[in-house]
């Protein structure tokens, strides 16, 4: 298994529906997928999860306080949020309350191949928890260090019931505490860029922190990790970057753009990878074109772009469009599973 995060420290470049039809395309492609919200969010959790689906799983009082007869047709209609199911805000309920580590849950079943470790907007009441628990990890104490490692462990514990592949985590797009915890989670780091200034200084915060984190948890923490705490290596390695691209507006015309597209390779380079030359767009995965238009179909067909229908709505030039975008998506993860199978051997040498 090996695990990818998908993070940018700006919002709105399009991350959670790229990590939603990458893990949808991967299952296609036959690798065994699960997909991780950590993103208080939970944007990516409502992308797989309908509304019932998803008041069952946050234990809505209007749903908890329906009849047995009303239960039974919720459970009949929205089979995949079973009883052992649970978000990984109550998979660290126990450690924010002090009652105890980390309780474990089931992934929940989106399709034959791929699962998902649903979210929950309560995950963010575990930021000020995290933050106190990070300076603690420097003189090995367990309880700090069974918090910071919490998100690793309740992924390792799903990928193995479920004999995971590769594993997609969905981050928010900040550099506090909950993130500096799934980061340290990932084996790499995956991050979907908009040639615009506004990514340009994320990148710019992003890289060194990145390593400082490395760093800091692989030099002063690891070693002082207790045997019977599983904890993450920290490797965080940069798989590269994916180009979303938006829709051109009269006032953002194509010149600007493509200044801005021109300018990532080296700062990628210089604040990600600390390298002070770059091959021309060598760590670029893929360029991804924008689908807004295919959007609202997809999302009400309650499935991934690529898969749309001339029954959902996708006809004529619209079904042309849905089949460049099933392309896109083949190649952008058949480039991810190269690089991810790189990785694997760096990390073996």
């Amino acid at each position: 298994m090996i695990s990818v995060a998908l993070f940018n420290n700006k919002g709105g470049v399009g991350k959670t529906t790229l990590t939603y039809h990458l893990a949808h395309m991967l299952q296609r492609l036959g690798r065994r997928v699960l997909a991780v919200d950590l993103d208080p969010q939970a944007n990516l959790t409502s992308a797989f999860l309908d509304e019932p689906e998803l008041a069952t799983l946050w234990g809505e009082p209007e749903i908890s306080a329906w009849g047995t007869t009303q239960q039974t047709l919720i459970n009949v209609l929205f089979p995949r949020v079973t009883r052992d199911a649970g978000t990984v805000a109550a998979a660290v309920r126990p450690i924010m309350e002090g009652l105890g580590d980390v309780a474990f849950h089931a992934p929940i079943s989106i399709t034959d191949g791929l699962w998902l470790v649903p979210g929950d907007l309560e995950l963010s009441a575990f930021e000020d928890k995290l933050s106190a628990a990070w300076p603690n990890c420097f003189t090995g104490d367990p309880a700090a260090i069974r918090t910071t490692t919490a998100f690793y462990r309740i992924i390792d514990d799903a990928a193995r019931k479920v004999n995971a592949d590769i594993v997609l985590i969905d981050v928010g797009p900040n550099l506090g505490a909950i993130n500096r915890a799934a980061l340290l989670a990932a084996d790499s780091v995956l991050m979907p860029l908009a040639a615009d200034l506004f990514s340009l200084r994320g990148l710019r915060n992003l890289g060194p922190t990145l390593r400082a984190w490395r760093s800091t948890w692989q030099q002063t923490v690891s070693p002082r990790v207790p045997k019977t705490i599983p904890a993450p290596s920290g490797d965080m390695r940069p798989l590269g970057y994916v180009i979303m691209q938006p829709t051109m507006r009269l006032d953002r015309p194509v010149k600007a753009y493509r200044r801005w597209l021109e300018r990532i390779p080296s700062v990628f380079a210089e604040s990600v990878l600390d390298e002070r030359r770059s091959d021309h767009r060598s760590h670029e995965i893929a360029t991804l074109r924008n689908y807004q238009s295919l959007m609202p179909l997809a999302h009400d067909a309650r499935k991934p772009m690529f898969d749309l229908k001339a029954a959902d709505g996708a006809i004529g030039s619209t079904q042309t469009y849905v089949q460049k975008c099933r392309a896109e998506f083949r190649e952008l993860a058949e480039t991810v599973i190269e690089r991810l199978a790189e990785i694997r051997t760096q990390a073996a040498d």
